[in-house]
């Protein structure tokens, strides 16, 4: 009965063996543990990285296309202003020449009103209108005007 108390030999030997066996395998599971915990920690930053890579990449995809479609409007806006300014051209010379047209033409019937009151080395004086009264003097080289507003 005295190899209850103490074990010794081989029984003791499997013991310390198991135990540290176990502590082992203990220890081996906490470094598996740790090290899927790193590498999660690691896929999460290259995630991250990737999808803040991609954020960046269509942020500059947007501003560029943004940038593209502000230069056509302007481009728009710029041949709009032209066309305008080539029209306003336009009507301004067409206006210009109406009116030149019509001071030919009242130059014109004015000349003919001479040329048919015209005598040689003579005077006329004649009212066309109660607002504008016209003295013509006929020499037998050059007419001569005198026009005189009376009134508005």
């Amino acid at each position: 009965m005295g190899g209850k108390c103490c074990k010794s030999g081989p029984d003791k030997d499997a013991l310390e063996t198991e135990k540290l066996k176990r502590l082992c395998q203990k220890r081996h599971r906490a470094r598996i543990k740790a090290a899927e915990k790193i590498q999660a920690w690691w896929r999460g930053t290259l995630v991250r990285r990737t999808l803040l890579v991609a954020a960046l990449r269509a942020w500059m995809i947007q501003l560029w296309w943004r940038t593209l479609l502000w230069r056509r409007v302007l481009k728009q806006r710029r041949d709009l202003l032209k066309i305008y300014v080539i029209q306003e051209e336009a009507a301004v010379k067409l206006q210009s020449w109406v009116r030149m047209w019509q001071c030919h033409r009242r130059y014109c019937r004015i000349c003919n009103a001479v040329c048919i009151l015209q005598a040689p080395k003579s005077y006329f004086a004649f009212q066309t209108s109660d607002i504008l009264q016209a003295q013509y003097e006929v020499t037998p080289n050059q007419p001569e005007f005198h026009i005189e507003i009376l009134s508005v």
